[in-house]
């Protein structure tokens, strides 16, 4: 992951008592990286009065400020635009290694994903099913797969309120549901699952089937992870040499990841746009002025035909079907709404999460670099810090995006990944060859809402990132220095 070097930027021009001396001053409050970092490159930092450039006229006043917050995360918090309404995403973690590893889907788990749906109408109870069970983990090694519900832990009925407390547990026993009809029934089965560090594969499935002439590849990515780019790769070789004439792109529980792998996927489904605008980048407005007078071209992501130094293997096609869920998020959201200008993207599923926004690592030092760390500093923040636009400068979506075609995942009948009768596959095979021959493409016989995914429960679980500052940002601290 490339590291941001730089140092301070424009924060030194507005707020010039605000030196790199002052920073290394015993005075200055362990919390001061916050502040500046948020100063800096908070996509919202215009909106908050504390954050404003002239709030503080020198540094002893912004020790003074500084000084009551015992806690960094409240103080994190409290700086944030509209926590919960407008920045749903910024985080900040004591452990710096904690926060690497989300980024590259490194995380504890049980290896059993799931989902949580409200189970009643006063959304007080909730009940969960099983997405699907990662392989190597300790799920894969239980009597627990795809489809199977649970309605309590430890004995104990989840709820709204008590879900992160029995979930978050190291292990757990998960009790077991199934539907009578529509009415959801204990079966007094039980599974016990204890959680350990796990580095998930994205490229989950990959496979093709012939039907009416179609030769239709299914890609099941469930994680924009630059760590597995050359996985990501390898699996569009194959699907170029099985020759696919269709691609389903099935993104419906991938929370989302890095820009620039969301890049390399894009360019991997299409091939003649090299070189052509895929996604624009949009900072606070300090400092994307800055930005667009010294590089220009570095707040853009262009299609390409190369992965740091390796060939990509494209696949040329003018269409793509992507399977979504309300837990489609960020870059999984940045790859349809940036392909969509250049070609037919019918979205197959439900209404996407609506995360238009991107973040990027802060790390607890004078210049906000890993490189700079000192002993003890062991904090690290990913504040949002941008937001997108594909090359219609089209990037409101914020409500989700709505499917071409929707069809709700039927918990009663949640199908096997990757076969042709899977419900929402079946849907996308029957728009390619025109014909209705797979599946049932009815709604679940009973209705219940989306609560939220096993990846939305981590402090990191849908977040879509920058993996550092455009070039050109360094030229500004030597003309200030």
């Amino acid at each position: 992951m490339k590291k941001i070097t730089i140092v301070l930027l424009l924060l030194l021009a507005p707020l010039g008592f605000i030196s790199c001396e002052d920073q290394d001053d015993t005075a200055v409050p362990i919390s001061d990286f916050i502040w500046k970092g948020l100063n800096l490159y908070y996509l919202w930092q215009a909106d908050v009065p504390n954050l404003a450039d002239d709030r503080f006229a020198n540094q002893e006043q912004l020790n003074n400020f500084l000084q009551p917050y015992t806690d960094r995360t409240e103080l994190f918090e409290s700086l944030l635009y509209q926590r919960g309404v407008i920045d749903r995403w910024s985080v900040i973690f004591s452990d710096y290694t904690v926060l690497e590893n989300a980024l590259q889907g490194v995380s504890k788990s049980t290896g059993a994903e799931f989902g949580l749906v409200y189970a009643d109408a006063s959304q007080t109870t909730v009940f969960g099913y099983v997405r699907y069970i990662l392989p190597g983990s300790d799920a894969s090694t239980k009597n627990i797969q795809r489809g199977d519900i649970f309605y309590a832990v430890n004995g104990t009925v989840l709820t709204a309120s008590n879900y992160q407390a029995l979930l978050g547990a190291d292990s757990y026993t998960l009790n077991l549901a199934e539907f009578v009809g529509t009415t959801l029934t204990p079966n007094g089965e039980e599974v016990s699952l204890t959680k350990t560090q796990f580095a998930e594969d994205p490229v989950y499935i990959n496979t093709t089937i012939t039907e009416s002439g179609h030769n239709i590849g299914y890609l099941m990515y469930n994680g924009f992870y630059s760590t597995y780019n050359t996985q990501l790769n390898a699996a569009f070789a194959q699907l170029g040499s099985a020759g696919v004439t269709d691609l389903v792109l099935d993104l419906r529980y991938n929370g989302g990841g890095s820009v620039q792998t969301a890049t390399y996927l894009a360019s991997m489904i299409t091939g003649q746009f090299n070189g052509q605008l895929f996604a624009r980048q949009q900072w606070n407005e300090r400092l994307q002025a800055h930005l667009e007078d010294e590089n220009p071209g570095a707040l853009r992501n262009l299609f390409t035909d190369n992965m740091g130094g390796q060939a990509i293997n494209s696949l040329n096609l003018n269409r793509v079907y992507i399977l979504t869920t309300q837990s489609t998020a960020s870059a999984s959201e940045l790859v349809i709404n940036c392909l969509k200008p250049y070609i037919d993207v019918v979205v197959i599923g439900d209404t996407t999460t609506g995360k238009n926004v991107g973040s990027i690592t802060l790390y607890d030092s004078k210049d906000f670099s890993r490189d700079n760390l000192k002993d003890g500093h062991r904090y690290a923040m990913q504040p949002i810090v941008l937001r997108t636009v594909n090359a219609d400068d089209f990037g409101d979506y914020s409500a989700g995006i709505v499917p071409d075609f929707q069809l709700d995942e039927d918990y009663a009948n949640m199908g096997q990944l990757g076969s042709p009768d899977e419900p929402l596959f079946a849907l996308a095979i029957a728009k390619i060859t025109g014909n209705g021959r797979h599946g049932n493409f009815n709604s679940p016989g009973a209705t219940f809402q989306m609560f939220k995914g096993s990846k939305e429960m981590r402090r990191f679980g849908t977040e879509m990132f920058v993996d550092g500052l455009p070039e050109g940002s360094l030229n500004l601290i030597k003309e200030l220095q």
